[in-house]
């Protein structure tokens, strides 16, 4: 009798080898994206960039739902896995050119990746409550693959405006319950994840996201014609930065929200929002300060341009906000300390909008990580306070 590719819900769903292999594509994905910001450092740029980190981060986010449900060491799942990791290399490869000549590549590749992993599951996973869910969810991409693909056809305009409606087709569709005219729809009480495995497997993404950050400082250093005191300070405030970041995420708050979220009575809406969606700002934060840590680094006393205080100031912003957010969906609080970072980094971009010339780029990178470090630090105090408190009663 073959295995059964459905997880059983009873146990402890751990993360598999093979998905730390499919996550290698990821990091090349990363380091792509990061560049083409770089190299279009405005709004035409920035917008592209985000809509092509919308589509990298559902690809791989549907493939987590995907091994959270079925077991990743399947045989069938194991194919399955290494035709999306092509598919994504692919992908990943065209970032660059995605609105130019490789839109095709792109598109291609994302539809084959999206609609063929879900046709696969959707078979194998036909008699089972879950199929329901997963036929829904191919209707869906479908739908949106022929936007992908129109749009890789017409190029220019249409190219961007149709992309874009293909996302939102994409983004809309579990807060819709997936609900299609005849199919129906479900509801995250559909949705029963393993809580811990999904929080691991968005855990590792961050990891990826911070390994970007911390290889762009070290190529920039290596590549930099001279080591003088500016740079190598530029260098050690970027790392400082990248650590204060990690340390935000991962010291106490990431293993209680997993926890909180295997415990909780309605894992598919917390996994729908503070994994599927919330993760998204903390990702494309940590992108954007990589960036800035690049442009600081290569220049640490020159100008000032918009792009760098966006980059620098702003990058570290969308991370702490998209954090708050994150602690506001699990815990059901938005922590005092991450509004005031926020607020503390928006002030020093207004200075420097006020006083353009005022402030090199390596002052603003050092405001950054004091900001970071002050929020992690403030969340030791309070973290040990609370122990305190626990341990006196």
């Amino acid at each position: 009798m073959p295995a059964p590719i459905l997880r059983p819900r009873g146990e402890v769903a751990r993360v598999m080898p093979v998905e730390l292999f499919f996550d290698l594509v990821y990091v090349f994905a990363i380091t792509q994206l990061s560049h083409l910001l770089l190299n279009h450092l405005d709004a035409a740029g920035a917008a592209q960039t985000l809509l092509l980190t919308l589509a990298v981060w559902w690809a791989w986010m549907y493939t987590t739902w995907t091994t959270n449900y079925c077991d990743p060491d399947h045989p069938v799942l194991r194919l399955t896995l290494t035709g999306a990791m092509l598919a994504g290399l692919v992908m990943a490869a065209a970032l660059p050119q995605a609105f130019g000549p490789r839109a095709w590549w792109f598109a291609g590749a994302y539809v084959a990746l999206q609609v063929g992993r879900t046709v696969v599951v959707t078979v194998a996973a036909r008699a089972f409550p879950i199929g329901r869910t997963f036929r829904l969810v191919l209707a869906y991409h479908v739908v949106s693959a022929v936007l992908w693909i129109a749009g890789a056809a017409l190029g220019g305009t249409a190219q961007a405006v149709l992309w874009t409606a293909a996302l939102l087709v994409e983004y809309t569709a579990p807060w819709l319950g997936y609900r299609m005219p005849i199919l129906g729809g479900v509801t995250p009480a559909d949705w029963t994840i393993d809580g811990a495995h999904m929080a691991e497997r968005c855990q590792l993404f961050v990891i990826i996201a911070l390994g970007e950050s911390v290889l762009v400082t070290g190529v920039t250093l290596a590549e930099h014609p001279h080591l003088d005191a500016a740079t190598v300070a530029a260098f050690t405030v970027a790392f400082l930065a990248s650590v204060a970041t990690w340390w935000v995420y991962f010291h106490q708050t990431a293993e209680k929200a997993a926890e909180a979220t295997a415990q909780s009575s309605d894992t598919g809406r917390l996994g729908r929002s503070a994994y599927t969606y919330i993760h998204i700002p903390m990702v494309a934060g940590i992108i954007v300060a990589a960036v800035g840590d690049e442009l600081v680094i290569a220049h640490p006393l020159g100008g000032v341009s918009a792009g760098t205080v966006l980059t620098v100031l702003g990058g570290p912003a969308l991370f702490l906000a998209g954090h708050a957010l994150f602690q506001k969906a699990v815990f059901g609080r938005v922590p005092a300390n991450r509004v005031a970072g926020i607020g503390v980094l928006a002030a020093a971009g207004l200075l420097v909008a006020l006083a353009p010339g005022l402030v090199p780029p390596l002052v603003l990178a050092v405001v950054a990580a004091l900001v970071l470090a002050a929020v992690a630090a403030t969340d030791m105090v309070r973290g040990r306070s609370r122990a305190t408190a626990g341990l006196a009663s």
